[in-house]
Formats: structure tokens, C-alpha cells, sequence
């Protein structure tokens, strides 16, 4: 069974946890089975694996997340990495291509697409492969209809010709008022949850006559290129013929902090005390320092490195115009070599925690306006200066002047307090040097 899991927003509804870098879907705010913390796209992979053992799982993502994904679900994770964001229908596009051209699936095999962040159960991804073998028995494309449990304004809504479990979709509503939404309900309306299945060669024909394009490579090369446009748009909205089936299982679209705190394990997650007969409050600390909430109703407490939110809970799905009005650097990121988290910056200067993975280094660089100062708090590794090797553990305090060619290389997890001086402080300041870092 091939599904594609759509991972390509950024989230900012829940921010200062969620950037344009690290998306809401990389957040553990959930419990596994055995306790750990986890994310939503750790639960989702996990809870795949779990029902469907055979499951061949491709994540369509912007290349922003690749190392985000690899962190979390492991190197060898298949990944259809977008070159820039051009919505919904041209990521599906490229997943399909990926698939079929790249990953060898025949243009006639069923494929599953859906978000990666809904918080449901195991119910759902047995309904998936339902949805799988209607696609098999019949070519055009199939949706997964969720039976609404209140009328919203935040969802799209599939309206199907009958009550059936199976039906022919008659139209389409894009966030109706609430008081429409009640009356498309009572018809037998549901929500549109942007799960769907179709036979790969079917969507790749369509796109071929919208795009243009011969193949993967072609796409790729394209992508920069192609209008962005959602899926619904391009494709649902002109299809005559839709089938859907009806859903009645557990589903949430964790997409606000107040849909979050609905589906958390625990109302507080990190250093946080909760006290003072606080009610239906929820808080997540994502910082070194304690979060003391004391008798407050109905509220969202969010710390991270980018802010610090409290909101009412209801209020906290509106966040994103401010979000977007005050955000500004990014000041923590997950990388392929581990993460790093901006500690203080001024106009001269930049202190960050740089966290190194075991077996993991940073490019071989220079820079032509700042010096830096390491400092290392954990772990062992190898400093790399002009060419000469140095071996560093804790507590050891590497001085790199301006232009001087640097890099390090973790043993074990390795962890350092970096501070930048200079006339200027920006990521543009970096040169990269060739370096064999397989040499003994």
C-alpha cells in the first residue's frame, strides 16, 4: 500500500513552538506507547507501521523539514523534498512523479494521500485501506468524508448525494458560516479532512495537460516555476465524478493551540508548574527556565525560544496575523548535525547552544567579519583549525579568529556554547572549504 503524507506548512498558528522552519508536526507535546515524549508526525508514521505493516509511506515535504524528518523518523524515511512551496496540487504532483519514476510504482497502483498532522486512531488507517480498494476497483478519485461533530466555519465541507457509507459527491462548500455549515449537516454533509485515493497515472495525466512537463526530473527542474495552487482548485472542484466514504471515527485537525490542548496527554508539558486552582489551562515550556501558572481559566501558555504566548483558548486560533506582524529571526532550528538555540544577540554579538549528534560535523568554513569563541559543555570530539586536529572534551575553550578555517567533529553527542563578535553578524558571513572528513 503507497501512501504520500503531506508535511509542507509551517504552523505559525502555533507558535513560538512552531517557525517557518520547525513546523508543528516536529513538536512533542504526545506520550508514546512506552512513555517517550512525540511528535505528531512520529505518532502518525508509528501509528501506520502499527496498522498497516506494509505500508510504503513517502513524505512530500519542503526541503526546509528534511532534516527535522530524518531526526525524527530516521535516515532511511522515503522523502519528496519541494524545491520552494507551490501548494497542495503541485507537491502532490511531484510525490506521484517520485513515486512512479524515482520509486518504480506502476501509474496503475492505488495511492493514499493525507496530512500528516490529524490527531486520530487506529480506526482511521483501517479506513484507509478501505479507501485503497475502492480506488482499485474503480479508476477517478476517492475522498475520506468525516462525519462532523458541531457546524464550523473552519473546514471545508463534501457534500455526497446520500447518507451511504459510499457516496457519489454532489458539490463542495470552502468554509461555509456556521449557520450554513448547521443546514449542509442536516443533508448529510461532511467535513473535508484532505484525505484521498487515487490510481498514481490518473493525477499525473491531469497534470500533464495543466503543466507540461515530461517526468520527475523535468518537474524538479520546474518547480520554482509552476503557479501555486491547492489541490481542491486544480483538480476536485473540475472532477464530474467523486466518490467519498463516510467517516465516523475519532478526528481532529491539530492546526491551534486550542484543538492541541484538546488532544495532549497532559495539561503541561516542560519545567511547568500549574497552581492556584488553575481550570482548563494548558501550558508548554519549551525553555531552560520554570513557567508558573497560577488560577487562570480557559488559557493557552506557550514558551519558546522564538516567544512567549498566553492567550484564551478560544482567542489562541486566531494567532497567525500576529504572528506574521511581529516574528522575527528564527532562533531555534533542528538540523541534520543536531540543532542549535539562540541564547542572546546584539548588534555586535551572538551567543547560541549548538547541539552536534555523535558522528556528525559542521561544514569546514571560515569567516571574513566575526571571530568565535567555543566553549564545550558535553560530549568529546575533534576540533579542525587551519588544517590542525585537536581533540576536545568538556570544559575546553577554542578561540577562531577572523578567516581562520574551522570546523568540528563530534565523537559523542556533543554540545557548546558558540559566541560571535564582530563588525557584522549574518549568516552570509561563511565561506565553505572542501574537507575529507572520512580521513583518519
Amino acid at each position: 500500500m503507497n501512501i504520500i503524507l503531506l508535511s509542507g506548512g509551517s504552523g505559525r498558528r502555533l507558535w513560538p513552538l512552531s517557525n517557518e522552519v520547525r513546523s508543528k508536526q516536529f513538536i512533542k507535546v504526545f506520550r508514546s506507547p512506552d512513555g517517550e515524549p512525540e511528535s505528531m508526525v512520529q505518532r502518525v508514521y508509528r501509528q501506520i507501521v502499527s496498522v498497516i505493516p506494509d505500508a510504503d509511506v513517502t513524505i512530500a515535504s519542503s526541503k526546509r523539514q528534511l532534516s527535522s524528518i530524518k531526526n525524527q523518523l530516521g535516515e532511511n524515511v522515503s522523502i519528496s523534498p519541494e524545491p520552494d512551496r507551490r501548494d497542495t496540487f503541485a507537491a502532490i504532483v511531484l510525490a506521484l512523479s517520485y513515486l512512479t519514476d524515482v520509486k518504480g510504482v506502476s501509474p496503475d497502483e492505488p495511492v493514499i494521500i493525507c496530512p500528516v498532522d490529524p490527531y486520530v486512531e487506529d480506526e482511521y488507517f483501517e479506513a484507509l485501506v478501505k479507501l485503497e480498494k475502492m480506488v482499485a476497483e474503480k479508476e477517478g478519485i476517492c475522498l475520506l468524508g468525516i462525519d462532523p461533530t458541531f457546524p464550523t466555519a473552519k473546514y471545508g465541507y463534501i457534500i455526497p448525494e446520500d447518507k451511504e457509507e459510499i457516496s457519489t459527491v454532489s458539490y463542495f462548500k470552502e468554509k461555509p458560516s456556521e449557520t450554513d455549515a448547521e443546514a449542509l449537516i442536516e443533508k448529510g454533509a461532511l467535513w473535508n479532512a484532505g484525505v484521498f485515493g487515487v490510481r498514481a497515472g490518473y493525477i499525473l495525466k491531469i497534470a500533464e495537460k495543466l503543466i507540461g512537463y515530461k517526468g520527475y526530473e523535468d518537474l524538479l527542474a520546474r518547480y520554482s516555476t509552476l503557479e501555486a495552487i491547492s489541490f481542491d482548485i486544480a483538480v476536485l472542484e473540475k472532477e464530474n465524478s467523486i466518490r467519498v466514504l463516510r467517516f465516523g471515527g475519532e478526528w481532529k485537525d491539530v492546526g491551534t493551540w486550542n484543538t492541541m490542548a484538546e488532544t495532549m496527554d497532559s495539561e503541561s508539558f516542560g519545567n511547568v508548574v500549574l497552581a492556584g486552582e488553575c481550570e482548563n489551562t494548558t501550558a508548554v515550556n519549551d525553555l531552560d527556565i520554570p513557567v508558573i501558572c497560577m488560577g487562570l481559566k480557559d488559557v493557552i501558555v506557550a514558551a519558546g525560544p522564538d516567544g512567549i504566548l498566553v492567550s484564551d483558548k478560544h482567542k489562541s486560533s486566531y494567532i497567525k496575523p500576529v504572528v506574521d506582524a511581529v516574528s522575527g529571526d528564527v532562533r531555534y532550528s533542528e538540523k541534520s548535525w543536531g540543532s542549535f538555540k539562540v541564547i542572546d544577540s546584539t548588534d555586535k554579538s551572538l551567543t547560541i547552544k549548538v547541539t552536534l549528534l555523535a558522528g556528525h560535523h559542521m561544514y569546514y568554513h571560515s569567516h571574513d567579519r566575526r571571530e568565535e569563541v567555543w566553549t564545550v559543555i558535553e560530549g568529546e570530539g575533534t576540533s579542525v583549525i587551519d588544517g590542525v586536529k585537536k581533540d576536545v572534551h568538556s570544559g575546553d575553550v577554542i578561540v577562531l579568529p577572523i578567516g581562520c578555517k574551522h570546523t568540528i567533529i563530534a565523537k559523542t553527542r556533543l554540545e557548546m556554547i558558540e559566541v560571535q563578535t564582530g563588525t557584522e553578524i549574518s549568516a552570509s558571513d561563511k565561506i565553505k572549504y572542501e574537507y575529507d572528513f572520512e580521513e583518519k
